[in-house]
């Protein structure tokens, strides 16, 4: 269905997202932020210092990392949200191609076919989503010392120290991405995207 981009001088357009994926992403986002921001006041001495009430600190990223998971369980109540998880969640011939054409570094994009998602915004999707669980897991049990043994406890905290990092620096690759596609933005701050870049990004899509 062809609609018209809200900007101007915009050409026809195909709807990528509908309001609840824009919402759950942008919600997600938001506490995501909030987490790494904490967490970056909580072990970087110079923002610990700069920010002071590290108890505060400590209780705000505890809340935002609970609150997590409830954008996208919220988000299961829209049957398009369903939709785009089962398209992140499928993986297909054309998937692999575009993996081997990113491992050869090959940016033609002939040599990548991607349907709704490409390959590795579906790694990346499941990859963030296993690492959220993993966070929460473990931050549970660093949260309630009393229910846990020690040796768990500590197990617990080096497997969420590290882990955050390694979100970290996938987050900034993300964003960097994003920053460097504006019509991705486009699509996901208001759902349209063009027909030239849908067909020329995600070929094998048919919305």
């Amino acid at each position: 269905m062809s609609l018209r981009l809200d900007a101007p001088g915009a050409t026809t357009g195909v709807r990528r997202f509908g309001p609840a994926t824009r919402w759950v992403h942008r919600t997600t986002a938001l506490l995501m932020g909030v987490c790494v921001v904490t967490a970056a006041c909580l072990y970087i001495p110079q923002f610990a210092e700069l920010v002071g009430r590290r108890e505060l600190v400590v209780r705000i990223h505890e809340w935002a990392g609970l609150a997590l998971p409830v954008p996208v369980l919220a988000g299961l109540a829209s049957r398009l949200f369903r939709a785009d998880l089962g398209f992140l969640n499928r993986f297909g011939p054309h998937d692999r191609v575009w993996l081997r054409a990113a491992l050869r570094r090959d940016k033609q994009r002939s040599s990548r076919p991607a349907g709704k998602f490409n390959a590795g915004q579906k790694i990346y999707a499941a990859w963030i989503a296993g690492a959220t669980l993993v966070m929460l897991g473990t931050g549970l049990i660093m949260w309630f010392t009393h229910l846990t043994p020690l040796q768990w406890r500590t197990s617990a905290t080096f497997v969420h120290d590290w882990l955050a990092l390694t979100v970290g620096i996938v987050l900034a690759g993300h964003i960097g991405m994003a920053l460097g596609d504006p019509e991705a933005r486009r699509g996901m701050r208001t759902g349209l995207v063009s027909r030239e870049w849908a067909e020329r990004e995600h070929r094998l899509w048919r919305p």
